[in-house]
């Protein structure tokens, strides 16, 4: 199945994650079939293309918890 969630880039005690279009049986920072965004959360800066979200989701792809949060879909 395919999800839609966070990868952690950065540094120690300073987290940055991107978001990820992934297979759900990949480790949380394996590969990836697409990058449509990315979020801060020490600056709380978000950005995400909404237009490849709609096309995930309406081929399949399940958002995980937290991105659901983050971009309150």
């Amino acid at each position: 199945m395919t999800v839609i969630r966070l990868t952690r880039m950065g540094r120690k005690k300073r987290p940055f994650y991107r978001i990820a279009v992934t297979d759900s049986r990949k480790r949380r920072d394996g590969g990836w079939i697409e990058l449509i965004g990315y979020y801060n959360p020490m600056t709380k800066e978000l950005q995400v293309d909404n237009e490849r979200v709609d096309y995930w989701v309406g081929v399949g792809a399940q958002l995980s918890d937290r991105v659901k949060k983050i971009t309150g879909r």
